[in-house]
């Protein structure tokens, strides 16, 4: 999974006594603040560049054109509508959406996959919306200059879901605490907000009870197959823990909606449009961040191939590809390597891994030179550190780093015939590769008679494919939709 909290590093200016009295748009009470509204747009703006730079915008812009259409309707009709609103679909297939600081709000592909209607967009956009019109970022940003942190880090705002994995429990550990620090009371509030706003769209607001259904769902989906594979589900909600449980959200936005009933009637939902619209939409991993077919990785733009043992899993992240054990506590971790860490395999040890003492042996791992290094290297503190790796040259001369990893030296040791094994499988992509790289799209069509079931054996899906497509159809929980009526399946 990509990591979502990426905190924000805020100008000196804004440390010790600088605070100031702000109104805030919502409440209309005067709050003192340490980030005015100019503040506010100014690092919202530069950590939009960091969040295109990290995770990259989806790029087909008739997707594009259509989610900004809806959030700058949105946003026109919100408490805080002078804002210049930046509205961006992100290129990761995780089911999230964040905003940041100064009017810019994320969606990704992944969490549109499982969105019904427009107007279920319209809810998750609403909600990312009402964290910014209510001023939370500022909010915390105040609160943690009074803890007297030393360094004020404003993280993106309300993720929709978070949701850890084996390869990134231990990078989310730290940023993970800016997201937990949400009170319920603020998420709540955006809640309220995105009702609101929906409703002065004429959006009907229970279409937040459907949003929340949707990670209820997920929830349920993932409990269910932990389950299937002989796993413990998770207790409680997945999301952090300050936040308010999707159950008890539930029960409180079908509160909010209901008291709006009477400003009906409302518009129409928007689905047909919906699924025109994302209809050819990438779904799962994309051919630039490349992609995960069992065991199997390929990245068609870099040229390259690798396979993870048996029991292995692949986890594919913006800033490695990792091949983990069963057990999470070793693996591969395949990183290009930047050409100022050098040209020469010998200059990359040395200069990129910080290589001091060891064995270096040539090597040749499917056609592309190699060398094998076992070791020491320097640490930023100035220790020696034990250290296995490999640097390969790819495709176009691309130099690839293959680190041995693990939660100690006796869990690579363990582990040591299955990381020597997995690194033997980096390899030019072959013919056969390149067809099975092709990324998976997004198409809707016509429910068969037989139902998901008959679907389900047409799909590209293979892990409990009648079940995941139900739940990329809002039917998870039952329900079935009438033959011939438009449904979503991946292709």
């Amino acid at each position: 999974m990509r990591h979502w909290l990426l905190p924000l590093t805020l100008c000196a200016a804004l440390l010790g006594a600088c605070t100031t009295n702000v109104v805030n748009p919502v409440t209309g009470k005067e709050e003192r603040t340490v980030l005015s509204e100019d503040a506010e747009v100014k690092e919202g703006k530069q950590a939009h560049q960091q969040v295109l730079a990290e995770y990259g915008a989806y790029g087909d812009a008739r997707v594009q054109a259509y989610v900004n259409d809806v959030g700058q309707r949105l946003a026109k009709q919100s408490h805080r509508a002078n804002l210049q609103w930046t509205f961006t679909v992100l290129d990761s297939p995780d089911i999230n959406a964040f905003a940041l600081p100064g009017g810019y709000v994320y969606v990704t592909r992944g969490i549109m996959a499982y969105m019904e209607s427009e107007a279920d967009l319209a809810g998750v956009m609403g909600h990312e919306i009402g964290h910014v019109t209510a001023r939370h970022g500022a909010q915390r940003a105040t609160r943690q200059q009074r803890a007297g942190l030393g360094v004020l880090a404003a993280s993106v705002l309300g993720a929709v879901l978070g949701v850890g994995d084996v390869a990134s429990q231990l990078s989310q550990g730290v940023a993970a605490g800016y997201i937990a620090s949400y009170s319920r009371e603020q998420e709540l509030q955006a809640d309220k907000l995105g009702a609101e706003y929906l409703v002065r769209n004429k959006y009907d607001p229970k279409n937040m009870v459907d949003v929340i259904e949707v990670l209820k769902n997920q929830e349920r989906f993932a409990a269910d197959q932990a389950r299937a594979e002989g796993k413990s589900p998770k207790q409680g909600a997945d999301w952090l823990s300050s936040h308010p449980s999707n159950d008890q959200r539930l029960k409180d936005i079908t509160a909010i909606a209901a008291g709006y009933k009477a400003q009906g009637p409302f518009v129409d939902d928007g689905r047909a449009r919906y699924l025109q619209a994302i209809n050819g939409m990438n779904f799962g991993d994309s051919r630039e961040q490349g992609v995960v077919r069992g065991r199997n990785f390929y990245h068609e733009p870099l040229g390259i191939a690798l396979t993870a043992p048996q029991g292995w899993k692949i986890q594919n992240e913006a800033e490695a590809i990792s091949l983990v054990s069963a057990a999470g506590d070793a693996g591969l971790v395949v990183q290009t390597v930047p050409p100022k860490a050098g040209t020469t395999h010998e200059e990359i040890l040395r200069n990129g891994l910080k290589a001091t003492q060891g064995n270096v042996e040539k090597r040749q791992i499917n056609g592309l030179a190699a060398t094998h290094y076992s070791g020491t290297r320097q640490t930023a503190q100035g220790q020696a550190q034990p250290v296995e790796a490999t640097v390969v040259t790819g495709p176009e001369n691309r130099n690839y780093l293959l680190l041995y990893a693990g939660k100690d030296a006796a869990a690579v040791q363990r582990a040591a015939g299955q990381l020597r094994e997995a690194e033997s499988s980096f390899r030019p992509l072959s013919a056969t590769d390149r067809t099975a790289a092709r990324p998976w799209v997004l198409r809707t069509v016509a429910l068969p008679r037989g139902g998901f079931a008959e679907l389900a054996r047409r799909t590209q899906l293979t892990t409990n494919p009648e079940q995941q497509l139900r739940l990329m159809n809002g039917v998870y929980g039952g329900g079935e939709p009438q033959a011939g009526q438009l449904v979503k399946t991946v292709e």
